[in-house]
């Protein structure tokens, strides 16, 4: 639902720039493609806080087209962009999270702050609030 799949192209200097076809936002570069991927997910995490800051949904992953790469992002960050859709959906400020979970304001902006690490438990419990409910699934590598 949200592995982003990713391109590189070779840059005019050394290395390989990243683009992610669904998040046109995405600007990363890479020394090689193993370097590319490592950086490909804090460049998407770098775009989804743009979707936050400007009151956007973030899409959901297409799927990937031949010659692409998947990033699997990290659970708190997949976490995080379903608070922030459902938040949207429901037309939510940060503010009105904070209101319904009784949150200082620095603390419920951090549960939608893509370049902050959340605690799960924190991201769970504002789903909860909202009638949802986090589900982990683990598969094959």
């Amino acid at each position: 639902m949200y592995d982003y799949a990713i391109r590189f192209e070779q840059d005019s200097t050394p290395g390989l720039a990243v683009f992610c076809r669904d998040l046109p936002e995405v600007n990363s570069y890479g020394d090689d493609k193993e370097h590319g991927m490592r950086e490909a997910v804090d460049g998407i995490e770098s775009a989804l806080s743009l979707y936050v800051e400007q009151r956007r949904a973030i899409p959901e992953a297409s799927a990937p087209q031949p010659g692409e790469h998947v990033i699997h992002l990290p659970a708190v960050t997949v976490a995080k962009i379903f608070l922030w859709n459902e938040m949207i959906s429901r037309g939510m400020r940060k503010a009105d999270l904070c209101r319904l979970l009784g949150l200082a304001q620095t603390q419920g902006d951090r549960l939608v702050d893509f370049l902050h690490t959340s605690k799960m438990e924190a991201i769970e419990k504002a789903l909860a609030a909202l009638g949802k409910r986090l589900e982990v699934v683990v598969s094959a590598a």
